[in-house]
């Protein structure tokens, strides 16, 4: 039971909810850069919310089953086909043994996720499948997929594809994109809340970095940890916002970070998207988060 590589598009990863509990030791979280995008995937087959899938960014992969499954595609926009079938993002659907699933186009958005009944039964690496490229752990060898790789399937479900579908909350994204944050703790000049930032093309998985008039920080910034929307601000001025691959702690400025209701929007936002940041209190992460979990598969209003 497996999943053969026949393109491994730009970067395809196996990534669950992420390797929680350990930073306290130095070991990296990982996991999706858009948790409600794997969320649903996983529900929408069947899965628990937080099983192995595949993280697909910017260009698809194409894939062979090798056996009868339920799959579903949520996130990123993406045209595919099984088999030369038209596809239906956000809803799951049959594959039969032997079958294609072949990513064309990407229409909005940055990363798709692919979730298949049963999940992806790589080895777990500190309780979690999830990759960390950088340090070559979980996954798929710790890597992105290749060509030829055959990734194994845990047991098929035996469910039939349902009719339930969903309509992922933060998509499309907004030009600019708008990020909730919590400021500090550390001061920061005003400008940062009223500028709009361009993501640079040298950005990845570890972090963004913004491109927009440098923010005057001064003094020194011992080391802290650090979480997945954090901003820091660099001794140059420059802003870098930390995503799922980011270090456990790091030494600069930190002028805000993303409410977790907002890191699907970030996790979605692409080289050259435009962002900024909008401040929030405690109290109105929590209330919009609450909604953000009510609109997953099977949740309760």
């Amino acid at each position: 039971m497996s999943v053969t590589v026949g393109r491994p598009g730009m970067l395809t990863t196996v990534q669950d909810a992420g390797r929680k509990g350990s930073q306290h030791v130095g070991v990296p979280v990982a996991g999706p850069m858009d948790w409600w995008s794997l969320a649903a995937a996983n529900l929408l087959v069947g899965n628990v919310s937080d099983a192995a899938a595949l993280e697909i960014t910017l260009i698809g992969p194409e894939l062979e089953l090798s056996r009868d499954a339920i799959i579903a595609v949520t996130g990123a926009t993406f045209e595919f086909t099984v088999s030369g079938r038209p596809g239906v993002m956000h809803r799951p659907q049959s594959v039969k043994a032997g079958e294609r699933v072949t990513f064309g186009a990407r229409v909005s958005g940055a990363r798709a996720y692919l979730a298949v009944d049963g999940g992806f039964a790589v080895l777990e690496v500190l309780r979690s499948r999830a990759t960390h490229v950088r340090a070559g752990m979980g996954g798929h060898e710790g890597r992105p997929l290749r060509r030829g790789d055959v990734v194994p399937l845990g047991p098929a479900s035996g469910a039939s594809a349902s009719p339930v579908s969903v309509e992922p909350p933060h998509l499309p994204l907004r030009d600019p994109v708008v990020l909730r944050a919590i400021a500090g703790p550390d001061d920061v000049p005003a400008a940062f809340w009223g500028q709009t930032f361009s993501i640079n093309p040298q950005s990845d998985r570890m972090g963004y970095r913004l491109d927009g008039a440098p923010l005057d920080v001064s003094g020194a910034h011992p080391s802290a940890g650090v979480a997945m929307g954090t901003v820091q601000v660099t001794p140059s001025g420059t802003c870098v916002l930390l995503m799922a691959d980011r270090a456990t702690s790091g030494g600069y400025a930190r002028a805000a970070t993303v409410i977790t209701a907002d890191l699907p929007l970030a996790g979605q936002a692409a080289p050259g998207d435009r962002i900024r940041f909008e401040p929030v209190d405690a109290a109105e992460a929590g209330e919009v988060l609450r909604q953000m979990r009510a609109h997953l598969p099977g949740a309760r209003s």
